[in-house]
């Protein structure tokens, strides 16, 4: 009989997919309807110390293969958020909370309250690659993502895993860095730096100009991250970009990733795309012979 349940930086979660923060997470209601619809555990909005409000319309645009947006990380603040933590806590979700700040004291005090209300482990965002000195700077920085990743690390008990940015020439030595400042888990990646323009208007289509592509058309860049992520740390890593099927799953546990993220499939998928994922991955490893997710993960690198 194969095994879906995965242990991961400390955490016992009963299968390898994970919501990814940004997708039917701003309230908790919605984060448990996810988790009872399958996920093995929620990640929250990315959520900053002060009211946010983000950008303009447009902030989406549509594609074949994916979609790009600039949201701009609008959120109500963590004061006011914890509320929604707790629900989803209480009624029994696995939470993870998203973080994001100006500095490391913003971060810190945001983690902080995540795990004041329940949070199972924290997200760091530190790679946002549309909100100007809220991610992509810092994703690019080693000594930036290391300073950043301790200074959470010294004030909450919980799992940390950084969030590293695939817009950068070397994510290896991100790795390193985020290891470095005591990571428990590496969440690779972020969406990928991306525009439209609309010929008709002969102009961006975003507001913001510049978005992040996430979807189907980012997993061959995903899996090349955490191929060379997993070849130069031995703390657990976090796939993220076009889980769409079982399949895509297994080629990022192949590639070195012990769980998943999925987010853009929701749209063609809905609530039932985590039940559907986790079932093609045990068809997968019935037919190939797999008893754990864990017998897999790195296979790829052999």
């Amino acid at each position: 009989m194969t095994d879906l349940a995965v242990k991961l930086a400390g955490l016992s979660l009963r299968n390898p997919t994970l919501l990814a923060s940004g997708i039917l997470d701003e309230t908790g209601g919605s984060l448990l309807r996810v988790f009872k619809s399958g996920a093995g555990a929620v990640v929250s909005k990315s959520i900053c110390l002060n009211p946010r409000a983000g950008y303009r319309n447009p902030t989406v645009v549509e594609l074949e293969n994916g979609m790009i947006n600039a949201m701009g990380l609008p959120n109500p603040g963590i004061e006011a958020y914890c509320s929604e933590v707790s629900k989803a806590v209480k009624a029994g979700a696995m939470l993870i909370g998203s973080a994001f700040g100006k500095d490391e004291r913003e971060y810190a005090s945001v983690a902080k309250e995540f795990e004041k209300h329940g949070a199972a482990a924290i997200e760091l965002n530190l790679s946002c690659p549309h909100a100007k000195g809220l991610g992509l700077e810092i994703a690019q920085s080693a000594e930036a993502v290391e300073g950043f990743t301790r200074a959470v690390k010294s004030v909450v008990g919980i799992p940390v895993m950084p969030k590293l940015s695939p817009n950068v020439t070397n994510i290896a030595n991100l790795g390193i860095a985020a290891k470095r400042g005591g990571a428990d888990a590496i969440v690779a990646v972020n969406t990928v730096k991306a525009m439209a323009i609309s010929a008709e208007l002969r102009m961006p289509v975003l507001a913001n100009k510049y978005g992040g592509l996430s979807g189907p058309a980012i997993k061959p860049i995903g899996l090349r991250c955490v191929y060379e992520l997993h070849e130069v740390v031995d703390i657990p890593i976090i796939g993220v970009g076009g889980v769409t099927t079982g399949l895509d799953a297994v080629e990022y546990f192949m590639a070195g990733a012990s769980a998943v993220q999925i987010g853009t499939a929701m749209r063609t998928r809905g609530y039932g795309a985590f039940r559907l994922i986790c079932r093609e991955i045990q068809h997968f490893m019935e037919k190939e012979g797999f008893k754990a997710v864990s017998e897999m993960v790195g296979i790829a690198h052999e």
